[in-house]
Protein backbone atom coordinates (compact mmCIF):
# COMPACT_ATOMS: atom_id res chain seq x y z
CA UNK A 1 0.00 0.00 0.00
CA UNK A 2 1.19 3.83 -1.17
CA UNK A 3 0.88 6.39 1.59
CA UNK A 4 -0.17 10.06 0.16
CA UNK A 5 -0.16 13.20 3.05
CA UNK A 6 -3.56 14.73 2.16
CA UNK A 7 -5.69 17.56 3.66
CA UNK A 8 -8.71 15.57 5.37
CA UNK A 9 -11.92 16.93 5.15
CA UNK A 10 -13.29 15.53 7.98
CA UNK A 11 -10.51 15.49 10.62
CA UNK A 12 -9.62 18.99 9.27
CA UNK A 13 -5.52 18.26 9.35
CA UNK A 14 -3.17 17.00 6.70
CA UNK A 15 -2.48 13.51 7.28
CA UNK A 16 -1.02 10.30 5.29
CA UNK A 17 -3.83 8.87 3.47
CA UNK A 18 -3.06 4.95 2.70
CA UNK A 19 -4.50 3.25 -0.61
CA UNK A 20 -7.12 0.13 0.37
CA UNK A 21 -6.87 -3.21 -1.58
CA UNK A 22 -8.16 -2.58 -4.89
CA UNK A 23 -10.40 -5.22 -6.32
CA UNK A 24 -10.54 -3.12 -9.88
CA UNK A 25 -7.35 -4.03 -10.41
CA UNK A 26 -5.59 -0.63 -10.34
CA UNK A 27 -3.03 -1.57 -7.79
CA UNK A 28 -1.15 1.00 -7.12
CA UNK A 29 -2.53 3.19 -8.97
CA UNK A 30 -5.97 3.15 -7.47
CA UNK A 31 -7.68 6.66 -7.26
CA UNK A 32 -9.34 5.56 -3.90
CA UNK A 33 -7.30 6.60 -0.78
CA UNK A 34 -8.70 6.05 2.94
CA UNK A 35 -7.67 8.70 5.94
CA UNK A 36 -5.38 6.50 8.30
CA UNK A 37 -7.33 8.25 11.36
CA UNK A 38 -10.77 8.55 10.85
CA UNK A 39 -10.90 6.22 7.38
CA UNK A 40 -12.71 8.77 5.20
CA UNK A 41 -12.60 7.84 1.42
CA UNK A 42 -11.60 10.52 -0.97
CA UNK A 43 -11.23 9.71 -4.95
CA UNK A 44 -8.26 11.40 -6.55
CA UNK A 45 -8.76 11.20 -10.51
CA UNK A 46 -7.71 13.74 -13.16
CA UNK A 47 -10.42 15.93 -14.26
CA UNK A 48 -11.24 16.75 -17.80
CA UNK A 49 -12.49 19.69 -19.11
CA UNK A 50 -13.99 20.52 -22.37
CA UNK A 51 -14.34 24.40 -23.75
CA UNK A 52 -16.34 24.95 -26.82
CA UNK A 53 -14.55 27.87 -29.33
CA UNK A 54 -17.06 28.79 -31.83
CA UNK A 55 -14.94 29.87 -35.39
CA UNK A 56 -16.87 32.87 -36.04
CA UNK A 57 -17.30 36.18 -34.40
CA UNK A 58 -20.82 36.36 -34.61
CA UNK A 59 -22.87 35.95 -31.53
CA UNK A 60 -26.02 35.09 -32.30
CA UNK A 61 -27.37 32.16 -32.73
CA UNK A 62 -28.40 30.25 -36.02
CA UNK A 63 -32.48 30.14 -35.08
CA UNK A 64 -31.99 33.44 -34.66
CA UNK A 65 -30.24 34.54 -37.71
CA UNK A 66 -33.26 33.39 -39.84
CA UNK A 67 -36.01 35.12 -38.07
CA UNK A 68 -36.32 39.10 -39.33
Amino acid sequence: MRDRELRCVICDIELPFETPPCVDGHDEECPELLCTRCGAAEIVAPVTIRVLLSAGGSRVAPQQRRAA
